[in-house]
């Protein structure tokens, strides 16, 4: 879906995590997330100097890098990404290709951003408290190979 251009920059708190792929029957799995975090890319410069010029540093692109893709929600005893990371764990990663998609506030769709062959690499469960009055978060990383905004 093309991106959808109004005055007002959207809000960044209405959105959804899809994973394609990597449910138990092989089909998507749907989260909602109370943060994702690392939507990013990265095209390192090669620097370099001919002999023949003067001090000048020339620069050219080089490898692109994509940061991973950091979910956290709260707690919930839905399994689907935990037993995700579990066949990475065991030697069998799956990779998959995901979306995670902002929505305005009638909750339709407004831009979608596309990982390609992602898989997890980090899973932290939450932090417990006797004393905390704080909810049980748990974040999952992963990293991929290509992130594009669906236009």
């Amino acid at each position: 879906m093309p991106a959808v251009f109004r005055e007002d920059p959207y809000p960044g708190y209405n959105f959804l995590v899809v994973v394609n792929g990597v449910s138990d029957d092989g089909g998507s799995v749907q989260g909602s997330f109370s943060e994702v975090s690392g939507l990013g890319v990265e095209i390192t410069p090669i620097e370099y100097r001919n002999g023949s010029e003067d001090i000048t540093v020339r620069k050219v692109p080089g490898l692109k890098k994509f940061t991973n893709i950091t979910l956290k929600r709260g707690v919930t005893g839905d399994l689907a990404f935990w037993n995700w990371i579990v066949s990475a764990m065991d030697g069998q990663v799956q990779r998959a290709d995901g979306s995670i998609i902002l929505l305005d506030e009638k909750r339709q769709e407004v831009m979608r951003f596309n990982f390609h062959r992602g898989w997890p690499t980090k899973w932290t469960g939450p932090s417990l408290k006797a004393d905390g009055n704080e909810i049980a978060i748990e974040m999952i990383e992963i990293c991929h190979e290509g992130l594009e905004l669906d236009t």
